[in-house]
Formats: structure tokens, sequence, C-alpha cells
């Protein structure tokens, strides 16, 4: 079974056989003990420090279909190396484009991404209300803007929604959360721990969907909710919207709740807070099993995973564009 690895030192990669060769460098520039990978076993590299590897090498990745994301210091996600798109096809182009430029078929898509995404931040919020924390409020505010999804009739307008939403969401966080708060969202830089790790896991999961786009037909430039921007691929934005509160906001709690992560965990500078690498792997290894967890699919009738949950949710976007059957997004019913 393919997986996911994280490099999180810099080092060289290079090509030994069918095994990949990593070298990681020190903070004082020494090498030291390589790490082997089998190629066959390799779904995509996440890079943390800089990755010296020449074209051979990304010859060779892209021939076994292994793609490389890559993160600057502060967890910004910088770029890609994807292999060449192997199944996209016209028809689902030429489709996938209308439908972005169908002011009508564009809102039809982008409001299921909106009222998916909306119904998992509640389903989280009702969790831990009947955990004894105070969230009452902030679901019934919810639950006011929820009604104005539908009645939307343009993009700017539904991200606006989608915006309060998610900001009266993020303040639930301090009623969640045991040992840290969140005291309003920042981003650029995250501003203290909590907002650290939101910021860190939504790239993570950003990375996951395009991932996950990238074994179908659709194309991950052009999108619904999100605007297409040069230099980014903004239907995986689209679809993280509908998994950030499964995948990373179950996993921050978990990892803050437990104590699994905490302070010596984050290095604090004036004005930014990132995770150091004992954070990251800490985080990953919960947000990975997280993935690998499996449930029982109520229209397949057999248990799949989280991670494989992403991938049907493009399908049934994919059968939506040519057609076949009407989107319905992903909600939790457990």
């Amino acid at each position: 079974m393919k997986k996911s690895y994280y490099l999180f030192n810099p080092g060289r990669l290079s090509r030994k056989d069918n095994t990949l060769k990593f070298i990681p460098v020190d903070e004082d520039g020494k090498e030291k003990k390589p790490k082997y990978l089998p190629v066959e076993g390799v779904s995509n590299l996440f890079c943390f420090g800089s990755l010296d590897a020449n074209s051979a090498m990304y010859n060779f990745l892209g021939k076994n279909q292994i793609s490389v994301h890559f993160f600057d210091y502060y967890e910004h996600y910088t770029g890609s190396f994807q292999p060449k798109e192997y199944l996209l096809a016209g028809k689902m182009q030429i489709e996938q484009t209308q439908h972005y430029q169908s002011a009508k078929k564009r809102q039809v898509i982008a409001k299921q991404f909106v009222k998916g995404a909306t119904f998992n931040i509640q389903k989280n919020l009702k969790y831990y209300q009947n955990r004894d924390r105070d969230v009452q409020a902030y679901l019934d505010r919810i639950q006011e803007y929820e009604k104005l999804i539908e009645q939307t009739q343009d993009i700017e307008t539904l991200m606006g929604i989608e915006g309060n939403i998610r900001h009266t969401y993020y303040g639930a966080f301090d009623e969640i959360i045991k040992n840290f708060k969140m005291e309003g969202r920042s981003k650029q830089p995250p501003q203290n721990e909590v907002n650290a790790l939101i910021s860190f896991g939504n790239m993570i999961c950003y990375t996951l969907c395009l991932d996950q786009i990238y074994h179908t037909q659709l194309n991950p430039t052009i999108s619904f909710l999100h605007e297409p921007g040069y230099r980014r691929y903004s239907l995986a934005l689209d679809l993280a919207e509908i998994f950030k509160p499964i995948l990373v906001d179950r996993t921050i709690f978990k990892v803050l709740n437990k104590k699994q992560l905490q302070a010596k965990d984050f290095d604090v500078k004036v004005n930014r807070v990132v995770l150091k690498e004992s954070g990251k792997k800490a985080f990953i290894k919960t947000f990975e099993d997280r993935l690998n967890e499996t449930i029982k699919h109520r229209a397949l009738k057999k248990h799949v995973s989280y991670k494989h949950l992403v991938k049907l949710e493009c399908y049934k976007l994919s059968k939506h564009i040519l057609g076949i059957n009407n989107y319905k997004p992903f909600k939790i019913w457990w």
C-alpha cells in the first residue's frame, strides 16, 4: 500500500535502483544516516526543508506517479511537482470549464461545497456540546447564516456567508480546547499556537485534496467556490472546505486536549508562532492515523478510509459535471 512520506530536514534525494535514497542534513550542514524508501510504496513526498535533486530524479518520480509538495519554514505551501496528468480527458475539461463559465451551474456546485462544510462544522460543535462545552450560541448563529446560503445570487455573497460561518465557528474553539487559547483567527502570520496548527493542518488537507484530484479526470485549476487564480490549484481549496472540519479540526482538538502537543513543540517569536519539528511530527502522526481510519460507507456498503472519502468526493463531482448524478457533498453521519 502506497503512503505519504514527510521530509522535515533539508537533504539530498537520489535514486538507488528502484529505491529512493534520502540523505538528511542537520543544522550544521553535516550529513546524517541515509533513509531508503522503496519507490513502489511511495504515494507522495512532503518537503519542509530544501531538497537537492536533479532532473533525472524528477523524471524518475514522474514515471512512478509520485508527487512532491513543498513548504517553507513558516509552513506556507509554496508549490508542487506533479507528474504528467495521465487521466485528463477532453470531454471533462470542456464540461468543467462550461460549469465554471455558467453563473447558474457554478452557483449550484459552490453552494453544495458551503452546505457540506457548514454541516460538518455543526457536527463538530454538537459533538462537543454533548460533552459539556458551552457552544450552543455559536451553533445558533451558524444556523442563521446557513439559512442564507440557498438565497445567494452570486459567488461573492456566498463566500461572505461562508466566511461568517467559519469566523463564528472559530470563536467556539476557545470553549473546546482546554490548554491553549485561539483568541480569533490570524493567518499571515499565525499569532499563537492554535492558529499555527490551523494554518499547518489546512495546508496538509489542501495537498491531500490536490493528490486525490490528480487521480481523477478533474482539472485542479478550474474551481467553483474559490476563484481560479494563477499558480494555484483552486479546486483543491473547494474540496478542502468540506474536509477541514473532519480531518484538520478534529486532529487539532485531539492533539491539544490530550496533550500530545505542548508549549515546547512551538517556536514562539515576535508576532509569529510556528511548529517545531517535534510538533509537526506529532500532528502529522495523528492526522495520518485519522486518514487511515475506516468507516462503513452507507452507499457502498463497505469500509473505506477517510483518505478514500476524498477521492470519492472527486468522483461524485465528476459525475455531476458530466450530467450523470447531481452532486451532494459528503456529510458526516456519526
